[in-house]
């Protein structure tokens, strides 16, 4: 990549190497010349931020919502299915009830329920017949 460089030179490598530029041996003592994307220090970062934070380095985020299949929208969602379950568990709630407090649909609240106990509908009547 033009512009990175990985190793800093002397001015005296620069004139003995000739045409070439640096050779393998005078930037590494192992012969191999390192890759250049190998240092984070050598990475033009530029800090773009998103619409859930204003700065990718202080987010609270354990990974980055772009990396995230699903991206912030799954984050959010396994969070919220935990709730469902902890409420449904621990709570006299009703699925109504449930579902009224996070202004999702029953059947979003019968989905996640469903999934915490080891799958989905048809999947457990495969295994049954």
């Amino acid at each position: 990549m033009p512009g990175l460089f990985t190793t800093v030179a002397t001015a005296e490598e620069f004139t003995t190497a000739g045409c070439g530029g640096l050779n393998a041996a005078s930037i590494h003592p192992s012969g191999r010349r390192p890759r250049e994307d190998a240092l984070p220090e050598h990475v033009n970062y530029r800090d773009e931020n998103c619409d859930l934070f204003s700065s990718c380095l202080t987010c609270p985020l354990p990974r980055c919502r772009f990396d995230e299949p699903g991206g912030a929208r799954t984050m959010l969602n396994v969070v919220r299915d935990v709730e469902i379950r902890h409420l449904h568990d621990t709570t006299c709630l009703t699925v109504d009830d449930i579902a009224a407090r996070f202004r999702i649909s029953r059947r979003t609240v019968f989905r996640v329920l469903q999934i915490g106990r080891g799958g989905s509908l048809r999947e457990r009547l495969r295994t049954h017949t």
